[in-house]
């Protein structure tokens, strides 16, 4: 799986009919709202995009879009690891209307989405096989998660694979991921699409580069990810064996 999200939107109801009659926004317009959903950053033109190619930007990208009834936004710093944590001035800039978030990313097999109706947080969920599985769960689960909590979508060993743990989820995040965004998005990444899908080809998306003028959170990113290489250590290479299962291999040996 390759999926990945970042998507913050701010609706006035159902979002799906605002992306099915996607138009291109004005670039001042949006400009205007992406400053406001970022408070004290910089932010200048970049090139601009199109759903299908930009749910999840590069750090210090934003891509969006301004709708008839709802604002649609690409960003990593908008979505949340606990979307409960949702800052102020984004609640702000949702009052009184639906706000959506999704965020999923297929290296950590992580997903987090969450819907508010005016300023009441309805629903959240964040998982993490890495993190010990559930980060949050808040509020009543939607129909479409249900059959995953009743264990009908369960994760398989993968085979040839020695010493494999159970998944400590009964379902993969990123299938479920794919069901969330669908039911309050209106598309899928992965999979045959439906036929009443979103042609996210058609949504086109202004670009902005958004960044911290103090440098701060830069400096504080490049850390992590140094930090991140440092304990995961060199990579490994494996190689299936004879009896089908799979073999850690050296480069001397390839």
């Amino acid at each position: 799986m390759g999926a990945k999200t970042a998507l913050l939107a701010f609706a006035d109801g159902d979002l799906r009919p605002a992306l099915l009659g996607a138009t291109r926004s004005a670039r001042a317009e949006t400009e205007a709202l992406v400053r406001q959903v970022h408070p004290g950053y910089t932010v200048e033109p970049a090139d601009d995009g199109t759903l299908f190619e930009d749910t999840y930007p590069p750090d210090d990208v934003t891509y969006a879009t301004v709708l008839s009834g709802a604002e649609l936004y690409c960003s990593r710093r908008l979505v949340l690891d606990r979307p409960s944590e949702l800052p102020d001035h984004l609640r702000q800039a949702g009052e009184g209307r639906r706000i959506i978030m999704h965020g999923m990313h297929s290296v950590s097999d992580s997903l987090a989405f969450a819907v508010w109706e005016d300023g009441v947080l309805i629903r959240s969920l964040s998982l993490s096989p890495d993190s010990g599985g559930i980060r949050e769960n808040i509020g009543k689960p939607y129909d479409f998660e249900l059959p995953y909590w009743a264990g009908e979508h369960p994760v398989e060993p993968v085979p040839g694979w020695p010493n494999q743990d159970p998944y400590p989820l009964p379902f993969h995040p990123l299938e479920l991921g794919e069901e969330a965004l669908r039911a309050l998005f209106g598309f899928a990444i992965e999979g045959y699409p439906d036929p009443d899908d979103i042609d996210t080809e058609t949504v086109h998306l202004h670009g902005f580069r958004v960044t911290d003028p103090t440098g701060e959170e830069q400096a504080a990113r490049e850390a992590l990810y140094a930090e991140v290489l440092r304990t995961i250590g060199p990579p490994q290479r494996f190689r299936m064996g004879p009896d089908g299962t799979m073999h850690e291999v050296n480069l001397d040996s390839l």
